[in-house]
């Protein structure tokens, strides 16, 4: 089993707070915050949802949903949790899974309706002692895949469990070996908690100390070395780098040896400028970071190709991609479904941003969120009527309709195709 090191944020009023009871203020932007832990190793991220009101719960969830949207990290969502609509708010807001506290009883009684309904793969449950594994273990085993430890002392393995400690008391003086031995138990998944997020300049570090004592941590390693490279006068690699869903490029850059064993250390995209003549982290000043999925080098391994998460805008200039300047273009049938997609998508938002006399795309967001909720009604309940009859045609005819009023809806609602693949690969 991989072994995890997971940082924690908790959330009051809109802050990152010192823990359960301690509302000192760690970092005012928590989102920032949850970008640092990415960056800095981070396996998965622990958020507490500490609200005390619906508004401030509201406001947490929208902070939820930035921090997945800008970071490539798994969340694991916590607090607040009541009924089966409160889970779904969080994996709305990006958790890839959603923990219930065991001292409310009604989550007890939550755990099985929710793992039928979201899958038991993303459901996790906190308990603060023994006794509440214990006397919940058979239906845990049944609906869970994990359990968030609330304890600093764990008595003995839980068979079929996977328990994540959040340790808050620990001797500064030697975490690893705390660390180490948390981990040698065949129950533990994983540490979060204070050990962890007292450390964070460290987590790098730890993963390798604890790989070398035998213990399996999430470290990448490269199948060549820079030296297998060849490089130009300068000493540098060409890097062409894309999007990992869309394969679309982004950008051309260079690296040395130091920005490629940096990337490979860190899953963040580190280059070299030859303006500057230094390494830069891609997204270090603007936000915009680029976590890597794939590296290849090829056939003369001359140049490196490399997959990425782009985080907002990988041009200066705002564009996603650098190649916007158009040189000529040939008219051709794409294949791409996901390119059609995004090629209809881009005229209906450019036509919210540029109206056109006499477009229906115009019309319909000029009418407002009523007429375009109305088509899309109308659009769906086409297709049920021509699904009834033998001509596929028809069908198909309907739900390229129904496709393109979404369309519509997605624009209106700020939405990206994207948070649409996000989450249906999430289900």
């Amino acid at each position: 089993m991989v072994k995890n090191l997971i940082p924690s944020i908790f959330l009051k009023d809109e802050k990152a707070v010192a823990g359960f009871k301690d509302t000192r203020i760690i970092d005012d932007d928590p989102v920032s915050y949850a970008k640092k832990m990415n960056r800095l190793g981070g396996d998965m991220l622990l958020i507490f949802d500490l609200s005390a009101s619906d508004k401030e719960h509201e406001k947490n969830l929208d902070i939820i949903r930035e921090i997945s949207r800008s970071t490539d990290i798994p969340l694991i969502g916590a607090g607040n949790i009541k009924r089966s609509e409160d889970v779904k708010k969080l994996k709305y807001a990006g958790c890839s899974h959603v923990a219930l506290n065991l001292l409310k009883q009604s989550n007890v009684e939550l755990m099985g309706e929710v793992s039928k309904r979201f899958s038991k793969d993303c459901i996790f449950v906190c308990a603060d002692v023994d006794a509440q594994i214990l006397d919940n273990v058979d239906s845990i085993r049944e609906y869970c895949s994990g359990v968030i430890y609330l304890g600093n002392e764990l008595e003995g393995e839980y068979k079929g469990l996977n328990i994540y400690c959040l340790l808050d008391s620990f001797d500064q003086r030697e975490p690893v070996k705390t660390l180490k031995k948390l981990l040698l138990n065949p129950s533990v998944a994983g540490v979060c908690g204070e050990i962890i997020n007292s450390n964070l300049n460290e987590i790098q570090k730890y993963k390798v100390e604890l790989k070398e004592m035998g213990i399996d941590t999430n470290i990448f390693k490269a199948k060549y070395c820079f030296s297998d490279f060849k490089k130009g006068a300068d000493g540098l690699v060409p890097v062409v780098v894309c999007d990992h869903l869309t394969d679309q490029v982004l950008m051309v850059a260079y690296m040395n040896e130091e920005a490629y064993d940096m990337t490979i250390k860190s899953s963040i995209m580190t280059y070299y400028s030859r303006s500057r003549q230094k390494l830069w982290i891609k997204g270090e000043e603007s936000g915009h970071y680029q976590y890597l999925k794939e590296m290849y080098g090829d056939c003369d391994m001359d140049t490196i190709l490399v997959k990425v998460k782009q985080v907002g805008a990988a041009c200066h200039t705002g564009s996603y991609s650098c190649f916007f300047n158009e040189v000529l273009k040939k008219d051709y049938d794409s294949q791409n479904p996901m390119k059609v997609f995004e090629d209809v998508f881009d005229i209906i938002k450019d036509r919210r941003e540029n109206p056109k006399e006499g477009s229906y795309t115009n019309y319909l967001f000029e009418k407002g969120m009523d007429k375009i909720l109305k088509k899309v009604g109308e659009e769906a309940t086409e297709i049920v009527i021509a699904a009834k009859n033998p001509d596929k045609e028809e069908v198909k005819y309907e739900m390229a309709d129904f496709l393109y009023h979404m369309m519509v809806l997605m624009a209106e609602c700020n939405l990206e195709w994207s948070d649409i693949t996000t989450e249906l690969k999430n289900r």
